[in-house]
């Protein structure tokens, strides 16, 4: 099969053929008609994450089981299907009770083996990872849920229980950061966008923001206060960087909700937050990863109803070698939502 293949840390990428995957035992293979290129993945490539080379990138996705292990219950050849990024075991406590997110013994696709950017990818421990999409629901659509809207939805309603007409200021504007807009706004919050991209903000507008500010080195939180009368009640940074989470964290109102969605590499050691701020104004501070596939139905039912459609995200849809191009750069590039990847193209 063709697959996005990298051979050293931070190097160039190459569309070449490789193995065709085979079954795990409890596990799948999943034909992908659709996955997504995300800043997770630019995360992977430079070095970020422990990985093991060669690699095959890759973590969001949706498509068709091709093949299914010894033990599979639930799932058939020609199902339509997604995933959540993050793998549980399956047996453990915390799969159990339904937070595979925070699986001890997790699995992650284009992390910690072979992901999506193929026409072919391996999911482990099937039955409990796999989601069935409703016939409603388009590849494209599904495979947005598996790391940016799934995460953007929890981290919005599990996370910090966003309640209507509460403020909420969503600091990065790509693909998470525009799905926080939409969900907000389905819930009956109200929406600041920050970006440093004019696109980006145009496209926040459009789903519904009720402000957008340019990221320019002005003073961000200052603006939000002013907007909020106080403050917002929930911040979210889907960035990830020591600006970024600083400017949302001090956006908030005393007793307002931080939730870290953004990965935050260290700098200089580690990442340095205003943490005199969290204590002196009793901030709640939230690490968000992802959504388990028990919890995806309730979201599913909003994208099959309309309620939510995250399709509309879906800014380009390109083939391997155009991926493989832009990855190395994905950090930089001027996204204003998400790129989905066709293996076909």
């Amino acid at each position: 099969m063709r697959a996005i293949v990298m051979g050293q840390v931070a190097g160039p990428l190459e569309v070449r053929d490789v193995d065709e995957p085979e079954a795990p035992a409890g596990g799948a293979v999943i034909t992908v008609v659709a996955t997504g290129l995300c800043r997770s993945d630019w995360h992977a490539w430079a070095g970020h994450d422990d990985i093991a080379l060669p690699h095959v990138p890759g973590h969001e996705f949706a498509g068709v089981i091709s093949e299914v292990g010894v033990g599979v219950a639930k799932w058939s050849v020609g199902d339509r299907v997604t995933a959540p990024f993050v793998e549980g075991c399956g047996t453990c406590e915390w799969c159990l009770a339904g937070n595979a997110q925070v699986c001890p013994d997790q699995q992650q696709p284009g992390f910690t083996h072979w992901g999506s950017f193929a026409e072919r990818v391996v999911i482990h421990a099937a039955d409990t990872n796999l989601v069935a999409i409703p016939g409603g629901v388009s590849f494209e659509a599904a495979a947005s849920l598996g790391c940016r809207f799934a995460t953007a939805y929890r981290a919005l309603t599990s996370r910090a229980r966003l309640a209507a007409d509460e403020w909420v200021t969503v600091v990065g504007a790509g693909g998470v950061g525009l799905s926080a807009v939409m969900i907000a706004k389905a819930l009956g919050g109200r929406v600041i966008a920050v970006d440093r991209n004019a696109a980006a903000l145009a496209a926040a507008a459009s789903l519904g923001a009720d402000h957008v500010l340019v990221a320019d080195g002005s003073d961000i939180p200052a603006q939000v206060h002013a907007l909020t009368g106080g403050g917002s009640h929930i911040a979210l940074d889907a960035v990830g960087s020591e600006q970024t989470s600083s400017d949302a964290i001090l956006s908030l109102r005393r007793r307002g909700r931080h939730v870290q969605i953004g990965l935050l590499p260290p700098v200089e050691g580690h990442p340095r937050v205003p943490m005199s701020r969290v204590i002196a104004w009793e901030l709640d501070v939230f690490g968000s990863h992802g959504m388990a596939a028990a919890d995806y139905p309730g979201m599913l039912a909003l994208i099959d109803s309309g309620v939510l459609e995250p399709q509309s995200l879906v800014e380009r849809v390109i083939g391997l070698d155009e991926a493989a191009a832009l990855l190395p750069r994905f950090d930089t590039a001027t996204v204003a939502g998400m790129t989905m990847i066709d293996p076909t193209l």
